[in-house]
């Protein structure tokens, strides 16, 4: 496993490296060793599978308001998505930044999102499958969002009238100064 820091603090690409032979191949996609050595949530307490039926389908912003949260492992088993983070956390040099990259079965990685992070993605093929690992058990009543096509924030989808939930479609734009107010005193969300 090899560890790439993003642009965004804390926020990392984990690049996998699958050992190949004639019967197929075996990868690891968990070290609780390595992720300690570098001072990472290193606790699984919940997995889920998403699975999208066609391409453009968009999922997010979402995040979870402090102190309910978790770090989330996120990779993409089948096809392909554009992941978009962007940084909440008031007292990160990065708050308010965002980044995208592609997630593709081909490319075998796993993306480390901190706590304190939005996050969201667009499928850029059908039947693509995203896995997730949190750190924590989902908190009821901690789930929030804003729009995905913020101006503010000026994310260039790859599909430009995507395939929403009607949640998401009602998503209020991001105000980072009331964030910033609302989440700067009162823990670590994601």
């Amino acid at each position: 496993m090899q560890f790439v820091e993003t642009r965004l603090a804390g926020a990392f690409r984990i690049l996998l490296e699958p050992k190949v032979d004639a019967r197929g191949s075996f990868t690891r996609t968990f070290s609780r060793d390595e992720l300690e050595e570098r001072g990472l949530a290193d606790s699984l307490e919940q997995c889920n599978t998403v699975t999208n039926e066609r391409a453009g389908t968009l999922r997010g912003v979402h995040y979870h308001l402090r102190p309910a949260g978790e770090v989330k492992f996120v990779q993409c088993v089948r096809g392909a998505v554009f992941d978009v983070l962007v940084d909440l956390r008031p007292e990160s040099e990065t708050y308010g930044e965002w980044i995208s990259l592609e997630l593709q079965e081909t490319r075998p990685e796993i993306l480390y999102i901190p706590k304190g992070m939005g996050h969201a993605y667009q499928t850029l093929e059908p039947q693509s499958t995203v896995l997730y690992f949190m750190s924590e058990a989902f908190v009821a009543g901690t789930e929030r969002g804003f729009r995905w096509d913020d101006p503010a924030l000026g994310i260039p989808w790859p599909v430009a009238d995507p395939i929403l939930s009607a949640r998401d479609q009602a998503l209020p734009d991001l105000d980072l100064e009331r964030h910033r107010l609302e989440h700067s005193s009162n823990g670590g969300g994601s």
